[in-house]
This record gives structure tokens, C-alpha cells and sequence, in this order.
């Protein structure tokens, strides 16, 4: 039976990847979709892209945010817009949790 579990990947872990910049195509290999699907994410306004050399180049906060939406539409069925509202939301409690422990930490010290 499947499971509709969200992995969520923490901000610090984005630093472990690559720091080089992605073609769509390098892209879409990454998340296992076909290179129409991060065109029509970019159109969409859902992920954010860099030109560079009229060429498309993404970072690893965008592939990781790429990956999560991809997931969800995957697994809940989401659309684009939906997904893309939920990424935003688990990247915004990941960031308050971390000042939260900032905070907790600096009290106890």
C-alpha cells in the first residue's frame, strides 16, 4: 500500500549539493520528469529560473524545491500551484523551526 509520505529535506542539506548551476535538462534528469515538465513549472511561475548565456541554469535551493513539488504532485495528485503553495510552507517551517532553535539555544546558554 502506498504511503503519502513527504520527505522533507532540510535547507543545510542543499548545501551538501553540487553548488553548480543546472541545465533544464540536468534538471528534469534529477527530479525524473521529461524537460517539458520544469518548462512548463518555469512558465508557471513555479520554479524560478536564471538566464545565463541564453541558457536556462537552476541552483540546488531550486532543484530541491523542484524534487518536493514533484513529489507532491506525484503523490497527492497536487497541481503545480498547489505543490508549489505546500513547498513554500515546508521551507517556511523549516526556516522557523531553525530560529526557533537559535533562539532556545541562546537562552540556554
Amino acid at each position: 500500500m502506498p504511503t503519502n509520505r513527504i520527505e522533507i529535506v532540510p535547507a543545510d542539506a542543499v548545501e551538501l549539493l553540487d553548488l553548480q548551476a543546472y541545465s533544464a535538462e540536468e534538471l528534469a534528469r534529477a527530479c525524473n520528469v521529461r524537460p517539458e515538465w520544469v518548462v512548463e513549472h518555469v512558465e508557471a511561475g513555479v520554479l524560478q529560473v536564471e538566464t545565463s548565456r541564453n541558457e536556462w541554469r537552476f541552483d540546488a535551493v531550486t532543484l530541491v524545491r523542484a524534487r518536493r513539488i514533484r513529489q507532491l504532485e506525484s503523490t497527492f495528485d497536487a497541481d503545480p500551484h498547489l505543490a508549489a503553495l505546500t513547498a513554500d510552507l515546508i521551507e517556511e517551517v523549516t526556516q522557523l523551526r531553525r530560529r526557533l532553535q537559535t533562539l532556545v539555544a541562546g537562552r540556554a546558554a
